[in-house]
C-alpha cells in the first residue's frame, strides 16, 4: 500500500493561496469570505464589483472544474434543515466574534504569521474535530 498524492488538493491549495496572494498585493485586501461577503450586505460605493467577482469566481470556478472532468465532492445528506439552519448561525456568529473566518486567518492570517490568526485557527480546527466527533459518535 503506497502513498498517492491528492494532486487536486495540492494544486487546489496552490491556486488559493495565488489568488490570495495577489489580492493582497494588488489592493491590499485580505480574501476572507466573511469580509468579503459582508460587504455586499453592506454595499460601500467602489466596494461591490471586486466582491462580486470574488463570489462569482468561487463558484464558477468550481462548475468550470466540473466541466472540464474534476470530480466534484460528494454531497451528503444531512439529518434536517434546521442543524444547516442552525450550522449556519452558528459559523455566521463565530465568524463574528472571531473577526474573521478560516479563509481569512487560515489563509491569509497564517500565511503573514498573524499570532492572531495562528490561534483563530488552531480555535476553529477543535471545534471542528469536536463537532465531528459529536456528531459521528455521540448523536
Amino acid at each position: 500500500m503506497g502513498f498517492e498524492i491528492p494532486w487536486d488538493a495540492l494544486f487546489g491549495g496552490m491556486l488559493l493561496g495565488l489568488s490570495a496572494s495577489l489580492l493582497l498585493m494588488f489592493s491590499g485586501r485580505v480574501a476572507g469570505i466573511s469580509g468579503i461577503v459582508s460587504g455586499l450586505l453592506k454595499p460601500v460605493r467602489g466596494e461591490v464589483l471586486w466582491r462580486v467577482l470574488f463570489v462569482i469566481g468561487m463558484i464558477s470556478s468550481g462548475l468550470l472544474a466540473a466541466q472540464i472532468g474534476f470530480e466534484l465532492p460528494e454531497v451528503l445528506p444531512v439529518s434536517s434543515f434546521f442543524w444547516v439552519g442552525t450550522a449556519g448561525l452558528l459559523v455566521g456568529i463565530g465568524t463574528k466574534i472571531g473577526n474573521g473566518c478560516t479563509s481569512g486567518h487560515g489563509i491569509c492570517g497564517m500565511g503573514r504569521l498573524s499570532g492572531r490568526s495562528i490561534v483563530a485557527t488552531c480555535v476553529f480546527m477543535a471545534v471542528a474535530i469536536a463537532t465531528v466527533f459529536v456528531r459521528m459518535h455521540l448523536l
